[in-house]
């Protein structure tokens, strides 16, 4: 006597597969959205602001934990809230790469270094920055080619408050805010400056011109890594420059 036969699933009709493909893109979706406002967001470099630790084309990842999330932290920056939630995680640091709202445009994105914190003296005289009357030590590396400009500058290693070393352009004495006031920091604000000291536009130069002291709530998140990078950037109707100008020395590096 022969076994009993399992009767085939019924047949799934045309809409139903439909209905289960739009579930799975939905679901996938709405995973990636939650990956991307809480935990990580990709940005790319488009200027040379931060040279030489960040190059124009390098595609970067943010992690949004640090310092909790704002309204910012969301695509279009809905004004669901304001300030900052759930900051458990600990406030921004001094020498920390973060990526910011601009306060004059928040539709802009930008990349710096944190120098002040709220309440700081800061002032560059010399170019050489200081923080509360104490220099940040600056130590010469040699010259370099700033790839931006086609021209030798000198670098100088520069040291964060937790020891770790990052390199700055610089193009000589007497650039434009090579020598400036002192700045204090506002409550809830943040002074930003970029490595590549002479060819930044940050909190040096007030917000109506530059970048101005950086709200709290305007931070999106701390850069940790370049994930991969384009020389100069890639074209995305270009798809030869994608193999041309990738950079394999790049990938996966650390940003301190």
């Amino acid at each position: 006597m022969s076994a009993p036969t399992e009767a085939a699933p019924p047949k799934k009709t045309f809409a139903q597969e439909v209905v289960e493909t739009v579930k799975t893109v939905v679901y996938a979706l709405l995973i990636a959205f939650v990956l991307r406002v809480v935990l990580f967001e990709p940005f790319t470099i488009p200027s040379a602001s931060m040279q030489p630790g960040l190059l124009v084309g390098d595609y970067i990842v943010a992690t949004k934990w640090n310092y909790g999330w704002s309204k910012h932290s969301i695509p279009f920056s809905p004004p669901l809230f304001h300030g900052r939630v759930l900051d458990f995680a600990g406030s921004p640091q001094r020498g920390d790469v973060v990526v910011f709202k601009l306060p004059r445009d928040t539709s802009q994105t930008y990349v710096k270094r944190l120098i002040g914190l709220p309440g700081d003296r800061v002032q560059v005289k010399a170019g050489v920055v200081y923080v509360n009357d104490k220099a940040i030590q600056r130590t010469p590396a040699g010259d370099a080619l700033d790839p931006d400009l086609n021209r030798t500058v000198a670098q100088f290693v520069e040291h964060r408050p937790d020891g770790k070393a990052y390199t700055t352009f610089d193009q000589g004495p007497e650039h434009d805010k090579d020598d400036t006031d002192v700045y204090v920091v506002p409550e809830d604000h943040y002074f930003m400056m970029g490595d590549n000291r002479d060819n930044s536009l940050d909190s040096r130069w007030p917000e109506a011109e530059g970048v101005g002291f950086v709200p709290a709530e305007n931070l999106i998140g701390k850069v940790r890594v370049v994930l991969v990078s384009w020389r100069g950037g890639a074209s995305l109707f270009n798809p030869i420059s994608w193999v041309v100008k990738f950079d394999p020395h790049r990938i996966v590096k650390p940003v301190v």
